[in-house]
């Protein structure tokens, strides 16, 4: 069968699995909230997508597995790493922060993640792997199911062209203000400030496209993020100051303890 017709499959089974995942790992894990992940406004997730086809096509190479699924992790954390920094620099946008995590480069990458992708590497190397080559039989079988493959990249195209749309307005704002824009960041507080003032909020179409609401939107996450900065230079500064103090009084302290094992004769003099 034509290679590229069983990548576009995996494609699409990768996307919208992938959405999927991170839906729930952001309600249960991460952020606790319903965040339509992505940047994209449908319910896939390309980067996973390009995960299912690479982590496919490696499955094939004659290696020990250990080394097979070393290849998929190293292989699909570049993938992200690229597609990160794609959007930063290109558009001022940061689809995902891992700046808190140990070890983490430009925020975009960390040994953390690069070991959940080799979980999922396992995952896939030893249990789905041999479902996702039935799938590719099953659509030998049903090429009829092409069809609705080619109506999901054309759904893309069109949520791609709209999702770009929004990025290069935020893309000037972000610019405009020196800032880098963290889109779920962006989403959740939408989402806040939308049941703060008891307003209808779309959890797919979370970003507004209309030019006075989107700037309404970026105003207020800025006002945030600045309000953040603040709360974290106070505290740092707190901490300093007790630092400083706590040094001082040692200080004082050990004067004080020195002051008084003086003998009589050397107090005198």
């Amino acid at each position: 069968m034509n290679v590229f017709l069983v990548l576009a499959f995996l494609f699409f089974i990768g996307s919208v699995l992938g959405w999927i995942l991170e839906l729930f790992y952001r309600r249960i894990i991460s952020k606790g909230k319903w965040i339509n992940p992505g940047f994209l406004v449908g319910p896939y997730l390309p980067l996973y997508g390009f995960g299912l086809c690479v982590f496919y096509l490696l499955s094939t190479i004659n290696l020990k597995p250990v080394f097979v699924i070393l290849i998929m992790m190293f292989s699909v954390t570049a993938i992200e790493y690229i597609a990160g920094l794609i959007f930063i620099k290109g558009m001022g946008v940061k689809l995902w922060d891992y700046s808190e995590e140990w070890g983490n480069i430009d925020g975009l990458i960390c040994p953390l993640y690069m070991l959940l992708w080799g979980v999922l590497a396992t995952i896939y190397y030893y249990i789905v792997n041999p479902y996702v080559l039935n799938s590719v039989s099953w659509l030998e079988d049903n090429l009829a199911f092409s069809f609705f493959i080619g109506m999901f990249f054309g759904i893309i195209l069109i949520d791609t062209i709209y999702s770009t749309q929004l990025v290069v307005k935020i893309r000037k704002f972000a610019r405009e203000k020196e800032l880098i824009v963290k889109y779920e960041e962006l989403k959740a507080s939408i989402m806040e400030q939308a049941k703060k003032n008891k307003e209808k909020y779309s959890f797919v179409f979370a970003i507004s496209g209309n030019v006075k609401s989107i700037e309404k939107q970026l105003n207020q996450y800025m006002k945030e993020q600045i309000k953040r900065t603040n709360k974290i230079k106070r505290t740092i500064n707190l901490f300093l100051h007790d630092k400083v103090k706590l040094k001082k009084k040692g200080a004082n302290n050990e004067s004080s303890s020195t002051e008084s094992e003086k003998s009589p004769s050397e107090s005198r003099k």
